[in-house]
């Protein structure tokens, strides 16, 4: 116990608690556009508070959870917020954001996910356990404090934001939630498209393995994601995992749900959340901003100025605390693109661009094999072949460092692209584009393939290209077949980026990439044919 309220002082004296962000919301607009500056929402600062109180609460198994609450000190009922941790952290990872919400009016709990440090039992990964878990700490939150039972809601960050969609769905009372680098499919989280991604997975049991205690289920699952070709047990063990399997649910209870996620999100891929969002039927925004996984919200932790903190504020200000904030009659989809500090707004993800291009692939040819990406259909008849399972200078990088630095510096992972071997990948670049281009959305391409290969992975990279050949990605998709085809259907992750004037888009397509655990045999050859495009979202 002293060394956790010791780790609460460090943290409370390393994090200024945001009360100085002191900025009157903007009237919303009602247009399909609007860019401008975000509403910050000022903080009350001078609301009398409790000190951090620890507890343990114990759920419907008997496993007892480590917790902590704070709330304003003057008497009376109040709305409530539970905080769930992020996978390996704790109840101290919310200290300086409890408290500025407790300045603001709430009783705040913060508790540990079963498995994780102090607290008892095995690791659930969001499972049924973890379910009766977040009942148990609401029926104790109100039980035992000045919580107001029709205003409580449910926040969290990564591990912390999945449970909280789940909680939405299994217990009514819940009546707001804010959901930070989420995720609302599992499976597709570590399956996309049929494609592992091995250094997620490693990562995660790896901080299981020094910080918590692994269920037997939970080390079962890890050990066939690496080592077995029948995921079906998996994909099972995800759906139940899933908010999208119950938004059903969600929906009869209609909670107001804000989710909030990086573009380049290497753990949980942005498309799912896109998906999820317009299955919704009660209150909701959806926020997307340049970084990969918890890089958007991570330095509003400490409770430095952070956007999505501020969306936060507003959200539960709104749904729980009753408060005209404004952000129930602006456009809810918003999105931040790299390098500008500009905020677009939309009413729905369909309106966020306005046409779609189709830009044929053409025959590769020249010194350095490149194929025209083009508007112009040209000839479907050619044939690249290149040669399988063999890496390329394209490629995404490591897992959160790579996009996290690109997030936090500007530069995003490069590559020239005179360097990347066409006997192992397909390159087409567009030709310079005299007025640049305004990409919103989710690109989709089309690839007819020769191949006899019954398995293989495929990774379509798209770059900003400058005049001296240097790509800087965009984005980037893997997609792995199972069985023998000649044509594939990849939509691409969802993206906002501004093409400058003069600049060239660059397709690449490779098969390796240490990201992702590919089924391309190595000295296997394929070919991309003729009657192949991509269709890019424009705005």
């Amino acid at each position: 116990m002293t060394l956790r309220r010791s780790v609460v002082l460090s943290a409370l004296l390393a994090g200024t608690v945001a009360a100085s962000l002191a900025v009157p919301s903007a009237a919303a607009s009602t247009t399909a556009v609007h860019t401008g500056a975000a509403p910050r929402p000022a903080v009350a600062a001078g609301t009398a508070i409790t000190g951090f109180r620890f507890v343990d609460i114990p759920s419907k198994d008997g496993v007892v959870l480590k917790a902590n609450v704070i709330a304003p000190a003057a008497t009376g009922r109040y709305p409530a917020i539970v905080f769930v941790n992020s996978w390996g952290l704790n109840d101290l990872q919310y200290v300086a954001q409890a408290s500025a919400f407790a300045r603001r009016g709430y009783v705040v709990l913060s508790y540990t996910t079963r498995g994780f440090w102090d607290s008892g039992g095995e690791i659930d990964v969001a499972g049924p356990k973890d379910m009766l878990d977040t009942r148990a700490v609401v029926d104790w939150l109100l039980a035992n404090t000045a919580a107001d039972p029709a205003r409580v809601g449910i926040a969290g960050v990564s591990y912390g934001s999945g449970i909280s969609l789940l909680a939405a769905a299994f217990d009514p009372r819940i009546k707001a939630v804010v959901a930070m680098s989420c995720w609302t499919d599992l499976v597709t989280s570590l399956y996309g498209n049929d494609t592992r991604h091995p250094q997620a997975v490693w990562l995660l049991k790896t901080v299981a393995d020094l910080v918590g205690r692994p269920s037997a289920e939970f080390t079962a699952m890890a050990k066939a994601y690496f080592s077995s070709d029948d995921l079906d047990p998996l994909k099972t063990w995800g759906r139940i995992r899933s908010a999208a399997t119950y938004v059903d649910a969600i929906n009869r209870n209609r909670p107001a749900i804000l989710m909030a996620n990086g573009y380049n999100d290497t753990i949980f891929a942005p498309n799912q959340l896109v998906d999820f969002f317009g299955k919704l039927t009660g209150p909701k925004r959806l926020e997307f901003a340049p970084g990969d996984h918890v890089i958007a919200e991570g330095f509003g932790l400490l409770g430095l100025p952070n956007h999505v903190w501020d969306s936060a504020y507003r959200w539960f200000d709104r749904y729980l605390g009753g408060k005209q904030t404004g952000i129930d009659t602006e456009p809810p989809v918003v999105l931040r693109r790299p390098g500008s500090d500009a905020v677009e707004s939309y009413p729905d993800w369909a309106h966020v661009n306005t046409s779609t291009q189709r830009m044929y692939l053409g025959k590769p040819g020249g010194l350095i094999a490149t194929g025209p990406l083009s508007t112009d259909p040209g000839s479907d008849n050619w044939s690249q072949p290149i040669s399988m399972g063999s890496d390329t200078f394209a490629d995404a990088g490591v897992a959160l460092l790579t996009n996290g630095f690109a997030a936090l510096t500007g530069i995003p992972p490069m590559v020239w692209m005179p360097a990347i071997l066409r006997s192992n990948a397909g390159v087409w670049m567009s030709d310079p584009l005299p007025a640049g281009g305004v990409i919103r959305g989710c690109p989709k391409l089309h690839l007819t393939i020769n191949s006899a290969q019954p398995k293989g992975t495929l990774i379509a990279y798209l770059y900003d290209t400058g005049p001296l050949g240097v790509g800087k990605l965009i984005g980037h998709t893997p997609v792995t077949w199972l069985e023998p085809t000649q044509t594939i259907d990849l939509k691409m992750e969802a993206m906002a980026y501004d093409v400058p004037a003069g600049h060239q888009l660059a397709l690449v397509i490779d098969t390796v990439d240490p990201l992702y655990l590919g089924a391309s045999r190595y000295g296997t050859t394929m070919a991309f044919t003729g009657g192949s495009w991509l269709d890019l979202p424009l705005r």
